[in-house]
């Protein structure tokens, strides 16, 4: 039993050395998103850790194997929806997130559980929710134009 511990905490130690690059990509005002105080204050609340390149990076971020899920996370979301990159994203691709996220932000989807459970003010109620989907059915209306 003993050596299964000293294994196990040994092979916990050698997994820290293997750190995903936190680096945020640097922001350009020019092109990140841009609307009401309102719908900033609740994206940033619940959506900018993932989907922009503002990411808050909290001790937790440094714990192998979750600093891999998280980093993970992080890449796949920026790929989604990245606010950061608003006015660069081709209007036909940011048409189709903007749908999605209406749907998933309706369906509990986002933000996801885990990360709800570590920032308990990201979670989205009926408000918030309305709130989004506002903004999201505007920007949908705009590009719908195009």
């Amino acid at each position: 039993m003993k050596k299964i511990i000293f294994w196990a905490v040994g092979f916990a130690i050698v997994i820290q050395v293997i750190r995903p690059d936190y680096t945020n990509q640097p922001i350009d005002k020019n092109i990140t998103l841009d609307t009401d105080s309102q719908v900033m204050n609740v994206l940033k609340t619940s959506c900018y850790d993932c989907h922009s390149n503002e990411t808050q990076y909290l001790w937790y971020h440094n714990v192998a194997p979750v600093s891999w899920v998280l980093s993970s996370n992080i890449e796949n979301g920026r790929k989604a929806l990245n606010f950061s990159n608003w006015k660069n994203i081709d209007p036909k691709v940011k048409l189709e997130r903007l749908e999605r996220a209406k749907k998933v932000v309706n369906n509990n989807m986002m933000p996801k559980s885990e990360y709800v459970l570590m920032h308990e003010n990201a979670a989205l109620g009926a408000d918030e929710k309305r709130l989004l989907e506002a903004f999201f059915d505007a920007q949908i209306k705009e590009l719908s134009v195009l």
